[in-house]
């Protein structure tokens, strides 16, 4: 058992070098890449990739994923840390984007945006006016941890759906890969980190006996 938990550590620990390996190795073509994806756009994949962000608006996952949680008793626990990881990806992603103020690749004329995309994220993009991180990147793998625990066959869907929304944004112009790359990796370590504070302390079986909405 313990062999097995070190393995698994080990590979988490791979996997996130490589990742972090993969996002620099963007970084430095970041200019090429956009160009070339620029390059691939039809109205198809425009319409396509329109549903999809319209599908990862922030109320949208939120309300979602509370009630998947909320569907059977001994799951709501993770209600709580399902909560608190989209809470720290708002603020941790709000936090660098001001930090790093990283211009968008259109605001630098690399590419041109997709005008019918700015009309649909238009609010987010006043919000979130930097490029680094993407907030829908770092928002939706924040949840793959959580989901991780109690819906694993779910989380190959999401897992799908995630890397779709995080394309998109550079489909549309509105981020680098890197940003998305970045934005992945921190989402998935704030959800995992929120994992790794329940299994410790208990606070969303605590708070959801203390509500009397789980035994």
């Amino acid at each position: 058992m313990k062999k097995e938990k070190i393995n698994k550590r080990k590979i988490l620990i791979l996997v996130l070098v490589l990742f972090i390996e993969l996002s620099m190795l963007a970084f430095l073509n970041d200019a090429g890449i956009i160009r070339f994806i620029a390059s691939l756009r039809i109205i198809y994949l425009d319409y396509a990739f329109l549903s999809v962000a319209f599908a990862s608006n922030a109320f949208i996952i939120f309300f979602f994923l509370t009630s998947l949680f909320l569907w059977k008793e001994h799951k709501r626990r993770w209600i709580l840390p399902l909560w608190l990881s989209s809470f720290f990806a708002v603020i941790m992603s709000y936090l660098i984007k001001v930090i790093v103020a990283r211009p968008r690749p259109f605001q630098k004329g690399l590419v041109s945006a997709l005008q019918i995309a700015i009309y649909f994220v238009k609010d987010n993009f006043s919000t979130w006016n930097f490029s680094f991180p993407s907030f829908q990147a770092v928002l939706v793998f924040s949840a793959l941890p959580v989901l991780n625990k109690e819906f694993r066959k779910l989380k190959y869907v999401w897992f799908v759906f995630a890397c779709l929304v995080a394309f998109s944004r550079t489909y549309f112009g509105l981020h680098y890969l890197s940003d998305v790359l970045a934005g992945a990796l921190i989402g998935y370590l704030i959800g995992f980190v929120m994992v790794k504070i329940e299994e410790k302390y208990d606070l969303g079986l605590k708070l959801m006996r203390k509500l009397r909405i789980s035994k």
